[in-house]
């Protein structure tokens, strides 16, 4: 080797034996040779006498690339040799280049690749035999016309193929080797396929095989009598069809038919090919024990079939042309089906897209025809085939292990088109479709054993799915054989009911067609027993019994009157379930009940919370649940803070549950229920406020408990009303003890709902507490802006600019609810000059539009409040801040910055607040605003003395519209006229 080999042979190597700074010097060294001028006659030299195959790929790789970015350079001479010893190589003309063609398919591909590089820049204008200089080597054999397929191929994948992105030049560079091909060469290469064929189909099946897919590549542009006549048609079928021929080699004339059949054509010419391919000569071929590949492509031929007769019926509007179609399509459905119900194929996808379109087209003939009726019924028995799960993944989805959780994902996402699609049928044939329905629910019921476990969960599905498609209205009537489905649904215990997924799929398809029991009140026994006892909630299995939680909450919400006389029975039903919950079992790894549990007190909270249980009842149902759950958290509290960390865990964990049950209880229970009409319900939720404060003293910093006591609290707010207000001053001043800042957000949000809810009438609680949420917010926040940009932006940062955005919601809240005058109370006025200071900055400089925009509208409410009467100086200094700073600074400088665009919808509501506010401090200050303004503001801002009177006068005049398109364009005249330079100030 010379040193060029032997950089080559070190740059490629894959070893690891070698030190990787030899690799970089080798790498470099190669590239310098590139940069060399003779280096495409070096290359040629090499592929000659290396039988190196990374020299030979190396030195392809550079004249491809040498090609590709130096061609326009070069000398005609220097591109003359290139061609001639490229050709040379690939037609095999000296011998010297056998080994090249003997070599590896990734340097023939390679070598083919470099050919169609010249062909891009030569063909036709410069090399316009390129092709038909081919034509005399194929007689060479096989290595020749390998590298022809090679080629042809290369300049499909480089060049023609839409299947990959291409730039406009090469688009056009595409379309000029079509128009040359089509002109001067196509007819010859066809011929050299069909003889090629004809002549090897015996000797060399694997070089046909590549002829063939080379062929089927190029039918979609040329002319297609080149390939529908007597002679290849023929050729083709006889491939598939007759002697002993390879599967690959009849694989790819399929393939070649599929593409015959999917050229695009007018429909009437398109329709006439179909017909005379006399397609059913194949159809035996998916009956037969073949190699499952060749299945496939006979499966997509005939889809492809059914695809394009089913676009004739669709564009053609003969009868009799439509007729046509349709007997088209009737020949070919039934194969279609029985591969999809006996062979995984490829074209799966395409097949339900296909079918879906066929059956859209069905909604068109009334009433369906017998043949019609038939297809749809073999849909229907595909997609039941379709969905059902390989038995060998049972264990797996039962136990729901990784294996498990990916099959499951997987068949869910394989299954939506197939639901698309059952949905589609369900309303072209509703009867055939719940017959259907009806006897795969029988069949599977009819086995006695539990190996039918995928049947019973495919028949459910299907009962499931077609609810989609069905009103409520019709579910709640029962119409076609629905009320039937759901009488057999609810009385069957399927022998595999203990399994995971059947489980699921009958509690949800139970669910989904519940609204047939409001009016069949005789059937609710059988609703109750299917989520009460070992099918539900009671199941062994913990994800059946938390979904089962779930689902009869939603049953009970929607029977929930029809369901009182029941509700003895359920609770003795449940009476298990409810226990788990005081169960004190610190150390269990994982403790009995969870966040699904909750569900199950939400449903008996809808039940026992209505009126038309008794009084007394009701009392005794809600002491029984509330006072294990409060004793128990007595309980826990006593000396938890002498636990080790792993008890005080555990405690932790269960007392967040119970909170989280008892909130979920309260749900049931309304503000009216409990505070008028049955009083004593109200005071048992206090006293378990009581209780459950006592928590935040005992674990005054885990963030969890906080967060479940908070939002009990919230509950609270709602379910007693007014009557809360003796609990508030205790509870809000235990959340603000030791309070973080991201608490403090959720501590915002409790006093927003009690300022909407209350309004003035918690002022004395906000007085109280304003100054010590003040003092940690300020603390916290800056007074200006937070940090921004991707890198600035923290955990940290979020949160705080999270608990910003909720500081001037509550703001605006308590504006906005008649509390401006909290601000100045006693024991908060020392927080208005930093209120105001925030609230000004915001307002102008807010990267948030819609905080800037509730910024300007607590200044105009507080305008409006603290400014009642012209010159009236309620607040000390409010005035003059408002006309000096608020007006200049946010009403003007603000909207004069580049960065505030009028086109942005979000901006020019802003816009319209700020105007508003303009109005309102002219209504409120007068004059003293207006001189202020215009003297001060407009002045700095060069505004010339005419467009500041027609403000004046617009401002003095009541139209709000004229006022804010006026000051409008007053803004733009201003920024052209200062481009931009005023700043906030």
């Amino acid at each position: 080797m010379d040193d060029l080999e032997k950089a080559i042979f070190i740059m490629f190597d894959e070893s690891g034996a070698l030190d990787d700074d030899l690799k970089k010097q080798a790498k470099v060294y190669c590239n310098d040779i590139k940069e060399k001028p003779l280096i495409c006659r070096l290359c040629i030299e090499k592929l000659c006498f290396s039988n190196l195959v990374q020299v030979q790929f190396w030195c392809l790789q550079t004249l491809h690339e040498v090609i590709r970015t130096r061609y326009l350079t070069m000398t005609p001479d220097e591109r003359h040799m290139i061609r001639s010893s490229v050709f040379s190589i690939v037609c095999l003309e000296d011998k010297n280049f056998t080994r090249v063609l003997e070599g590896p398919v990734f340097i023939k591909n390679k070598l083919a690749q470099v050919l169609i590089t010249l062909i891009y820049f030569e063909y036709p204008l410069v090399w316009s035999s390129v092709f038909i200089d081919f034509f005399p080597h194929l007689s060479k054999g096989n290595m020749v016309i390998d590298m022809f397929c090679r080629v042809l191929n290369a300049l499909d994948d480089e060049l023609i193929s839409l299947d990959y992105p291409r730039t406009p030049e090469e688009l056009t560079v595409a379309g000029r080797v079509k128009d040359a091909m089509r002109q001067q060469c196509v007819s010859q290469i066809v011929r050299a396929w069909y003889d090629i064929v004809s002549m090897y189909r015996n000797s060399d099946q694997e070089l046909c095989t590549s002829v063939l897919d080379s062929m089927r590549r190029y039918i979609s542009w040329i002319d297609i009598g080149l390939i529908v006549n007597d002679a290849f048609i023929p050729l083709l079928f006889d491939l598939i069809l007759v002697g002993p021929m390879s599967d690959q080699l009849r694989g790819a004339a399929t393939r070649c038919l599929l593409a015959v059949v999917s050229k695009r054509m007018e429909p009437q010419s398109k329709l006439s090919l179909l017909q005379s391919l006399q397609i059913s000569r194949v159809l035996r071929l998916v009956t037969e024990d073949g190699d499952a590949e060749l299945v496939s492509d006979v499966a997509a031929l005939l889809t492809g079939y059914a695809v394009e007769a089913l676009d004739c019926f669709k564009r053609i509007n003969s009868e009799e042309a439509r007729g046509i179609s349709m007997e088209l399509l009737s020949e070919v459905l039934p194969s279609i089906f029985y591969v999809m119900k006996n062979f995984e194929v490829d074209a799966t996808f395409n097949i339900i897209q296909f079918l879906s379109g066929y059956v859209a087209i069905l909604k068109n003939f009334s009433p369906l025809r017998e043949k019609q009726l038939l297809h749809l019924g073999q849909i229907l028995e595909v997609i039941l085939v379709l969905i059902r799960y390989d038995p060998v993944y049972r264990t797996n989805l039962d136990v729901m292990d990784k294996i498990g959780k990916e099959e499951e994902v997987r068949m869910v996402e394989f299954r939506k088109d197939l639901f698309v699609l059952l949905r589609t049928v369900g309303r072209v044939a509703p009867y055939v479709t719940q017959v259907f329905i009806r006897n795969s629910l029988a069949s599977a019921v009819s086995r006695s054993s539990d190996s039918n476990v995928e049947e019973v969960e495919c028949a459910l599905s299907l009962l499931y799915a077609l609810g989609e498609s069905i009103s409520e209205e019709a579910i709640r009537t029962g119409s076609g054989l629905l009320s039937e489905l759901v009488l057999m649904l609810l009385s069957t215990k399927f022998p595999c009911h203990s399994n995971r997924l059947v489980a699921l799929v009958y509690l949800e398809t139970v669910t989904r067609y519940v609204k047939f029991i409001q009016d069949n009140t005789q059937y609710i026994p059988m609703v109750l027993a299917a989520f009460l006892d070992e099918r539900g909630i009671h199941h062994s299995n913990i994800n059946v019994s938390r979904r089962a939680s779930y689902l009869f909450m939603r049953v009970v919400k929607l029977l929930k009157m029809k369901l009182v006389p029941f509700i003895e029975t359920i609770l003795q039903s449940l009476q298990d379930t409810v226990a788990q919950f005081t169960i004190m079992n610190y150390t269990a790894e994982e403790l009995s009940g969870s966040e699904d549990g909750s569900h199950i007190f939400e449903a008996i909270g809808l039940l026992i919370g209505t009126e038309d249980v008794r009084p007394e009842k009701q009392s005794d149902y809600l002491s029984s649940l509330l006072s294990p759950l409060c004793q128990q958290v007595e309980a826990l509290l006593i000396n938890a803070k002498l636990l080790n960390y792993e008890e005080t865990n555990a405690k932790i964990a269960v007392i967040q549950q119970i909170i989280m049950a008892i909130n979920s209880l309260s749900k049931g229970f309304s503000e009216r229920l409990v505070t008028a009409s049955r009083p004593a319900i109200g005071l048992m939720f206090k006293q378990t406020l009581d209780v459950l404060l006592q928590v935040l003293i005992m674990f005054p910093k885990v963030e969890p408990l906080r967060n479940k006591v908070t939002s009990f609290i919230h509950r609270m707010v709602d379910t007693l009303g007014a009557s809360v207000f003796p609990y508030l001053p205790k509870a809000l001043e235990q959340l603000l003890e030791e309070i973080e800042p991201k608490q403090m957000v959720g501590f915002l949000l409790l006093l927003n709902q009690l300022i909407c809810k209350f309004n003035s009438l918690v002022r004395d609680i906000l007085e109280q507490i304003f100054p010590a949420v003040a003092e940690r917010i300020f603390s916290v926040i800056p007074r200006n802006e937070l940090p921004s940009g991707p890198d600035a932006i923290t955990e940290e940062i979020r949160e705080l600019q999270e608990l910003q955005r909720t500081l001037y919601t509550f703001l605006h809240v308590i504006i906005t609810h008649d509390l401006s005058p909290l601000f100045l109370s006693p024991k908060c006025k020392a927080y208005l000059d930093p209120v105001m200071q925030l609230l000004l900055y915001s307002s102008c400089n807010h990267k948030d539009l819609l905080v800037r925009k509730a910024c300007v509208q607590i200044f105009i409410r507080l305008i409006k409040d603290w400014c009642a009467q012209p010159y009236e100086e309620k607040v000390p200094g409010f005035r003059s801040f408002v006309i000096e700073a608020f007006a200049t600074n946010c009403c003007l400088y603000s909207v004069l910055d580049k960065s505030f665009e009028f086109h942005d919808a979000n901006t020019f509501v802003l816009f319209g607040e700020i105007v508003l506010a303009q109005k309102v401090m002219y209504e409120k200050f007068g004059d003293d605003f207006l001189v202020h303004f215009v003297s001060k503001g407009f002045t700095s801002a060069h505004c010339p003395p005419d467009l500041a009177e027609q403000y004046r006068q617009k401002l003095q005049g009541g139209d709000f519209k004229a006022l804010k398109s006026f000051y409008q364009s007053l803004v733009e005249n201003l920024r052209l006229q200062q481009n931009g330079s005023l700043v906030f100030r």
